[in-house]
């Protein structure tokens, strides 16, 4: 059972606090306290995606966007009901409160009941050279390298196991045989495992394309080098939600301008701003693509997400951008390498020592 009293901040927490709360306690709820116990709101990984893109800063005040009616229960609440309630309202976090109103524990569907097996295919890219790793990479693909005790894409992998993805398709290029020998048909990880061989690149779009059969749900693609704790049912919810064709996964980038911007017209200064900082959404690696999407996606041709993303656009069909506030790292550099290996026991729970390269 999750430590629930690791999810409680106090009233006066920031945005912020809430994301780091949500991380490090992996309920995935934020309750929002007074000093005497008393709950006043609940953050939830919605809540924060909601405020991501309306461009909340994340140092504003976590009560602008809590959520104030929320449903809780009793310590004294039959389990069975309970659990019936939560499956018939899709909650997966309950607080309990004593008769006062003050917050004495917290139920989550994850700990109640195991998570069910999902139908969904999830793909990963493991065909890259990893020309930035080198000499890292000279001898072993950089799914494979070490990062925690165990390969990254190993850990990838299990994160999308431990929410109920059994099904993998792995994309394979470079020292491919090393990729297979580790990962086999999957059956000793716990999943089934096929291939998709790219005799040569095809992009993170193009590799979809080998998949030999059309899927009847709607599938993952994901980078192989990336290390994360993205809620992925909560994508593919949100995928549902949206009611769109392909969502991708962006996370919030800021560039500041070392210096004082001057705006000018027609050679009168309008306006100026010392060292202004610029918010964009980046593409982070992870997308959710309906199964006629993927059906579609030309066989043996190069093609990109952003390409595919762009045609869909072009198209007038429904894309739709899906902000994570997790724990994320593109392991492109050996800066990145370094960085992920002294963060992965912080943000990741180490199973076992299990090394390859």
């Amino acid at each position: 059972m999750q430590d629930w009293k690791k999810a409680v901040i106090p009233l006066s927490a920031s945005i912020r606090d809430a994301v780091e709360t949500i991380n490090i306690s992996s309920t995935q709820i934020a309750l929002v306290t007074t000093e005497d116990g008393l709950l006043m709101g609940v953050i939830t990984d919605g809540d924060i995606r909601r405020g991501l893109l309306a461009s909340k800063p994340l140092d504003s005040p976590a009560r602008e966007i809590m959520e104030t009616n929320f449903f809780s229960a009793r310590e004294s609440d039959d389990p069975a009901t309970l659990l019936a309630t939560m499956r018939e309202k899709d909650f997966r976090q309950v607080p309990i409160l004593d008769a006062n109103g003050r917050l004495v524990g917290l139920r989550t569907l994850i700990d109640m009941v195991a998570p069910r097996v999902r139908d969904n295919w999830v793909v990963l890219m493991a065909g890259g050279l990893g020309q930035r790793l080198r000499p890292l990479t000279e001898d072993c693909p950089k799914p494979l390298l070490t990062v925690g005790g165990k390969p990254l894409l190993k850990t990838i992998l299990d994160q999308f196991a431990e929410y109920g993805f059994k099904k993998f398709y792995i994309s394979v290029n470079y020292r491919a045989e090393m990729v297979e020998d580790y990962f086999g048909d999957g059956s000793k990880h716990g999943v089934e495992i096929r291939y998709l061989k790219e005799k040569e690149k095809l992009g993170t779009a193009g590799a979809v394309g080998l998949i030999p059969e059309t899927p009847t749900e709607p599938l993952f693609v994901m980078n192989g080098d990336l290390l994360t704790r993205v809620d992925f049912p909560g994508m593919l919810d949100f995928h549902h939600d949206q009611n769109t064709r392909a969502t991708m996964a962006v996370r919030s980038f800021d560039i500041q301008v070392p210096y004082g911007v001057v705006n000018v017209e027609n050679h009168k200064i309008t306006k100026l701003e010392e060292k202004p900082t610029h918010k964009f959404f980046v593409n982070a690696g992870i997308y959710v693509l309906d199964p006629d999407v993927a059906a579609n996606i030309p066989k043996n041709q190069y093609l990109d997400m952003p390409t595919l993303f762009s045609q869909l656009m072009d198209k007038g069909e429904t894309t739709a951008a899906f902000p994570i506030h997790e724990y994320w790292m593109d392991i492109g550099r050996k800066q990145d390498f370094d960085q992920a290996n002294f963060d992965y026991d912080m943000h990741f729970r180490i199973k076992d020592d299990d090394p390859t390269c």
